[in-house]
């Protein structure tokens, strides 16, 4: 007997929804990991049963940012997850690790303060997982998911962002120097203490965590280089402006930075001398 087209619908219908849940159910089976990168190379890749597995799991409480209150996370050891990752800590000792997270966010940061203890590798809310729920409450300005991972600290005044790392979404820890794994970016022909290099100390410290120079670096703002530099297009008492309030100009996600007029003039001295050593890798993010 063939079926009238009305009678498929329903039939129709349940395919989709049932196609739909298969999918659901195959991105939950999506293990959460997290890559170690040495040398332009993958170390290792750590799936969070493994972390749990092989580090000292624990709940804690702390002072967060982003959410703007004291937050409880499940959450395991940096110092014991770069261990797995690496091998000997040791070795990462007076290096510098590239936290790099899915959004194109990347903060660098010292290796040390990640090997002293305080700071964690959170991978769940612990009131939700009493709740019988999953995962994390949306977070920051943009109301994001902080899964896989997020970096937390533990004690008391280790909450100033711009001094102690919180990458969200962390999803690839690097062991490389900014310079090493950002080659474009580097003011090439200014000399050592010249402004354009301290301009660009202060590059890594306060822009590049979201920046691009070159198509090198973070990936959350725009590129401030390439296709064209924002000094060729934006007033510079603008630019001055707009680093110290951004809020004054538009609701962004972007910090205020407290940089004297001697900071701004070597950051900009660094965006000037940038903007004549462009290397524009278009839109696709190759050369």
């Amino acid at each position: 007997m063939i079926l009238p087209p009305t009678a498929w619908r329903p039939i129709g219908v349940a395919l989709l929804l049932l196609a739909v849940l298969v999918q659901l159910a195959s991105a939950a089976e999506v293990p959460l990991s997290l890559r170690f990168v040495r040398g332009g190379e993958t170390a290792a890749s750590l799936e969070l049963t493994a972390l749990r597995e092989r580090c000292d799991e624990r709940t804690v409480e702390v002072d967060d940012p982003y959410y703007g209150a004291r937050r409880r996370f499940l959450a395991l050891p940096l110092e014991q997850v770069l261990q797995l990752g690496f091998g000997d800590t040791a070795a990462l000792r007076g290096g510098t690790l590239l936290l790099r997270a899915l959004d194109g966010y990347t903060r660098s940061t010292a290796a040390d303060p990640l090997l002293d203890g305080g700071a964690y590798l959170a991978f769940a809310d612990a009131d939700r997982i009493a709740r019988g729920e999953q995962g994390f409450d949306p977070i920051d300005r943009r109301q994001v998911d902080p899964a896989p991972f997020y970096v937390v600290w533990e004690g008391p005044g280790r909450s100033d962002v711009r001094v102690w790392p919180w990458p969200y979404q962390l999803a690839t820890i690097e062991l490389a120097s900014f310079e090493d794994a950002n080659p474009d970016t580097v003011p090439t022909g200014a000399g050592p203490g010249s402004p354009a290099r301290r301009g660009y100390v202060l590059f890594q410290r306060q822009c590049a965590h979201c920046h691009a120079i070159n198509g090198q670096g973070g990936k959350v703002g725009p590129d401030l280089n390439v296709p064209q530099s924002i000094v060729a297009y934006r007033p510079e008492a603008q630019i001055r402006a707009y680093i110290r309030n951004p809020q004054t100009f538009r609701y962004t996600s972007m910090p205020s930075h407290d940089l004297g007029p001697a900071e701004l003039d070597q950051l900009l001295a660094y965006l000037r001398h940038m903007a004549s050593h462009q290397r524009d890798p278009g839109p696709d993010g190759t050369h």
